[in-house]
């Protein structure tokens, strides 16, 4: 694989993050709308070889949108990011899925603005109305993040679990981690520029959004790039948003709803509580209390819609 994809692609993937509220890089530029596509699930299953080695050859030029800002040509390591509770995260690029009234790949009928994403690989698809597979996605051009279930498979592949290390990915291991194989074949030409089916891969997509994370949760317009932590991967105590109506609950800056609201937690999504602070009293649909949990860097929910096997904290004070 050529040092490009390695020094510019993975260098800022991992540089151009927020962590703990803090900005480690300028957002990316805004990006030109893209096309979105769907999940992987609507192609059904297909066999295919194991992926092709690039063939020496003059770097393609980039048609699509530039992965790079003022973070080009830095080297860093593409685990060195992870939040608070050891989730790694990386900077991929969000295509929205829409497709409503589709089926997704775990069965699920999509619903008008509905609250999910799509990652390409099987091994993380979790059932309906279930989350054991979240993630929280924010763009840095909106400054909006979402908590959300992982419940289709695509884009592009259906066996690339980029954000693993290579003693764990399916396929493609010989990219680095947080490297979407259609990222690489996008703008390095790996796999002859095709993606697992043999496609030729038009975007650099390694998650998609479902309309209502992509316009309600995070604010979005047009494709864009987006941090993404891979929650299962980290450690500590955990919850599941239950709502009781299946819309998303608000997540606040603060423990109150007198605090701005700073995303979304998609119902069914399984979030890491870092800590717990008494706040607000919030009548919900699991009870009345005034215990609040932080999920995220500036992000509190209300325990009266967090499901943690007890009314009690559990974890320690903020």
């Amino acid at each position: 694989m050529s040092n490009a994809l390695i020094t510019a692609t993975a260098a800022t993937v991992t540089t151009a993050v927020v962590v703990a509220g803090t900005a480690l890089a300028a957002p990316a530029a805004a990006e030109p709308p893209g096309t979105a596509l769907s999940s992987t699930s609507q192609f059904g299953p297909a066999q295919f070889g194991p992926a092709q080695t690039r063939p020496a050859q003059t770097r393609p030029a980039q048609t699509g949108p530039a992965p790079f800002d003022d973070a080009r040509g830095e080297a860093a390591r593409l685990d060195a990011v992870r939040d608070r509770s050891g989730a790694p995260i990386h900077r991929v690029y969000a295509t929205r899925e829409g497709l409503t009234g589709h089926t997704t790949a775990n069965g699920r009928r999509i619903r008008q603005n509905d609250h999910f994403v799509a990652l390409p690989s099987r091994r993380v698809l979790s059932e309906d109305d279930q989350g054991t597979h979240s993630v929280r996605v924010c763009a840095p051009s909106t400054g909006r993040c979402e908590y959300a279930p992982v419940w289709d498979v695509g884009p592009w592949n259906i066996d690339d679990n980029y954000w693993n290390s290579a003693h764990y990915r399916e396929r493609f291991a010989d990219l680095p981690r947080g490297v979407p194989e259609a990222a690489a074949a996008h703008y390095d030409g790996y796999n002859s520029g095709k993606d697992g089916f043999g496609r030729s891969v038009r975007n650099p997509a390694g998650i998609d959004l479902a309309d209502g994370t992509f316009y309600d949760g995070l604010g979005l317009t047009s494709n864009a790039w987006v941090d993404v932590t891979f929650l299962w991967l980290g450690d500590g105590p955990t919850g599941t948003i239950r709502t009781g109506t299946g819309e998303p609950l608000n997540v606040r800056s603060g423990p109150g709803t007198s605090y701005a609201k700073v995303g979304t937690a998609a119902a069914g999504a399984h979030v890491t509580i870092e800590c717990t602070v008494w706040g607000q009293w919030i009548d919900g649909h699991l009870g009345s209390t005034p215990l609040w949990n932080r999920i995220g860097p500036g992000h509190f929910i209300s325990d009266a819609y967090t499901r943690t096997g007890t009314g009690r904290p559990v974890a320690p004070p903020c």
